[in-house]
């Protein structure tokens, strides 16, 4: 990463241009820190012990799992297929492909059995590490594979494993509150702002409401911002399955409603068929899957999923030396995507021109799309839109 960031300097330093391509799927998330450095979103697979987290864990990251266990935990980054690199590549011919990537976190599972609430799980440090949770239900019955309960119900799980996050919320917002109240006792405006902003998501806990479903302001999520609260984060659900037919069981309908009452997506996976289908080539899960009645694996369901739920699209750097595919969110003005690639961009904006994916692929290079006038130039209030080609101009001075 640090050679990557290394030669993009060197040409902003020697040019001041970038091009930069947007586009919404196929990629992943991203994280961005600093200056310019750009890293994969990581997402905490989270869940009740027994609940098929590992099966659903290879199952995405098509990964035979011992393969890269640890001690505590299972973690992959993952390069997502994107069809959109590979046309970039045949125009481009760089000497460096970066595709979009996305980490993969195994988090040891809740057990109920394990003393009660605020000890169930052993590595919550972990859970605040990710940037988003991938809750995984179990929806299917099977005698044979224990589970944390006698009988399979996916609202009392969620609720369960919900619960755990909350108690760990609860002590940080109260440690935070305990923190202001010197500030509280002079006046300090900021504190009264943060204060109230904890004690509502604190009462709303209290009353068995997840963070993330207590519709928070975007003044508030500022306020609570260092807190790191884990019921905050962002969660999909997915719902393990092992028989086509349970798609349209009552259990995945139930997960489905939460689902919709949290405006967030659900996706089917038969963990244990797509998991052992890792280890066939390339052609033959196609084939696989499409016996199952799948046009796609759990892994391009779920990025379409996250995309969706998270409202980002993925935009590229493309070039002879290098296509790279970074990450931003939709509604993003062009400044704000040039600082995803390095913060100089940012700060001394000046201007983009605009030329659209499919307009560059199907005219086969920027300068036959020039001259058949397609494209534009735009300030920086333009938001990026799905497919834009973008060449950004800036000052570095600033």
């Amino acid at each position: 990463m640090e050679d990557e960031l290394g030669e993009i300097e060197d040409a902003c330093e020697h040019t001041g241009i970038y091009s930069i391509i947007i586009s919404t799927f196929p990629g992943c998330l991203h994280t961005f820190y600093g200056k310019g450095v750009c890293m994969a979103l990581s997402c905490g697979l989270i869940g009740l012990a027994s609940c098929g987290k590992t099966v659903i864990f290879k199952a995405i990251t098509a990964t035979r799992v011992s393969s890269i266990s640890t001690s505590d935990m299972n973690r992959l980054v993952i390069k997502v297929p994107d069809q959109r690199i590979e046309k970039l590549v045949e125009m481009y011919h760089p000497h460096k492909i970066v595709p979009t990537t996305l980490e993969i976190v195994d988090i040891p599972g809740l057990s109920v059995r394990s003393g009660g609430e605020g000890n169930g799980f052993r590595l919550l440090g972990h859970i605040k590490n990710v940037d988003a949770l991938i809750h995984v239900v179990r929806c299917f019955e099977d005698g044979n594979i224990p589970f944390e309960h006698e009988t399979i119900d996916p609202v009392r799980d969620i609720e369960t494993v919900d619960l755990e996050l909350m108690v760990a919320d609860s002590t940080t917002l109260e440690n935070k509150i305990n923190r202001l109240a010197k500030k509280l006792r002079m006046g300090d405006k900021d504190a009264v702002r943060d204060n109230a902003a904890c004690e509502k998501v604190l009462a709303g806990i209290r009353q068995g409401v997840p963070a993330r479903r207590q519709g928070l302001t975007a003044s508030e999520m500022a306020s609570i911002y260092d807190c790191n609260l884990v019921s905050v984060k962002p969660v999909l659900y997915i719902a393990n399955i092992k028989l086509a037919e349970e798609s349209y069981s009552e259990h995945v309908a139930r997960l489905k409603g939460i689902a919709d009452v949290e405006h967030t997506e659900m996706i089917v996976v038969r963990g244990k068929d797509e998991a052992d289908i890792t280890d066939l080539e390339p052609e033959e899960q196609k084939e696989f899957l499409r016996d199952l009645g799948l046009e796609e694996s759990s892994m391009e369901r779920l990025v379409h999923a996250a995309y969706r739920t998270l409202n980002l699209i993925t935009f590229f750097t493309v070039g002879e030396d290098e296509v790279h595919a970074w990450t931003c969110r939709r509604g993003d003005k062009a400044p704000v995507a040039a600082g995803k690639i390095h913060t100089d961009m940012e700060k001394g904006f000046i201007r983009i021109e605009v030329i659209s994916y499919d307009d560059l692929i199907r005219m086969g290079s920027e300068a036959a799309v020039a001259k058949a006038g397609r494209k534009r130039v735009e300030s920086r209030e333009y938001q990026v839109q799905d497919g834009d080609t973008v060449m950004v101009l800036f000052n570095k001075g600033k």
